[in-house]
């Protein structure tokens, strides 16, 4: 059956005559940061296309000159500080990984530009990934002062291994596209001004080949990242308890701000300040219990 686009409020869409369907994260003015809707559409969109029968492949991009710039600033700070938030991003982050995976028709990102958080996830995620020599991409949980969770523990390891997988994600450090290609983090690297282009001609041939066959191994290949999704679990659990921590608050702060985070759990034990409270004192043993 044909579906509508019509409810997509930050994602737009155009069909193609050759069975694509390009989707653009669409809040250039903020780099396509996610706010709540945004973050809840980037699941929703998957299975949207999955019943389209016009539509056989799909390419993802940003509009502007970026990706994504991960999630909304505002959105996270609520995160911190309102429980009902947090639990609303939760099933939200963990549903764009579970919709992804569950996807039957195939996904190339088309990385134009920075690509960190909830973007990233979008993009690592997609079944093939290309992207500009001078885009870079981050996990940047760390730096936040959370774990690496989304998608990171899922896809991280089985694309580029352990010991990089460890290092970027630890470190929250910054990939371009040449590098991303050498360790395997992404699919392939290309000129800037060519990326939506190899995206649209990589699409263009999945769409145009066996249905089924393209569709029944990627099914097959997402069995790998299926293994790894109670890690996936954990890790998105821990991010969120992390949230709830004076960690995540500095972070916030150091972001807005524009300056480096001082995270309180990083202040050695010795210089912080002592609670010599009441409360926290030893008591003395009641020997008659």
């Amino acid at each position: 059956m044909t579906v509508s686009y019509d409810d997509f409020e930050h994602l737009s869409f155009e069909r193609r005559s050759d069975g694509v369907v390009v989707v653009t994260l669409n809040r250039p003015e903020v780099l396509n940061a996610a706010n709540v809707r945004m973050h809840r559409e980037m699941a929703q969109v998957w299975s949207v296309i999955d019943d389209d029968e016009e539509v056989r492949a799909s390419v993802v991009t940003g509009a502007g000159r970026a990706f994504s710039a991960g999630g909304d600033l505002a959105m996270i700070e609520e995160m911190t500080t309102t429980y009902a938030a947090l639990l609303a991003q939760w099933h939200d982050a963990a549903a764009i990984v579970e919709q992804m995976l569950a996807a039957r028709k195939p996904v190339v990102a088309a990385i134009n530009g920075v690509a960190v958080g909830a973007g990233l996830a979008v993009a690592l995620l997609a079944d093939v990934s290309i992207m500009g020599a001078t885009a870079r991409i981050s996990d940047g949980h760390a730096r936040l002062g959370v774990a690496a969770g989304d998608h990171a523990a899922i896809i991280w390891p089985l694309l580029c291994g352990i010991a990089k997988a460890k290092y970027y994600l630890m470190t929250a450090d910054f990939l371009d596209g040449p590098e991303a290609e050498r360790i395997g983090l992404v699919t392939r690297c290309v000129p800037d001004d060519q990326v939506v282009s190899e995206a649209l001609a990589v699409a263009t041939r999945l769409a145009a080949g066996s249905a089924t066959a393209v569709q029944w191994t990627k099914r097959i290949m997402n069995q790998w990242l299926r293994q790894a999704l109670p890690a996936f679990g954990e890790s998105l659990a821990l991010e969120m308890l992390g949230f709830l921590g004076p960690d995540a608050r500095e972070g916030v702060a150091a972001l807005r701000d524009r300056r480096a985070p001082v995270f309180p759990s990083a202040v050695p034990s010795t210089n912080r300040p002592v609670d010599t409270s009441s409360a926290d004192r030893p008591r003395p043993i009641d020997a008659s219990n």
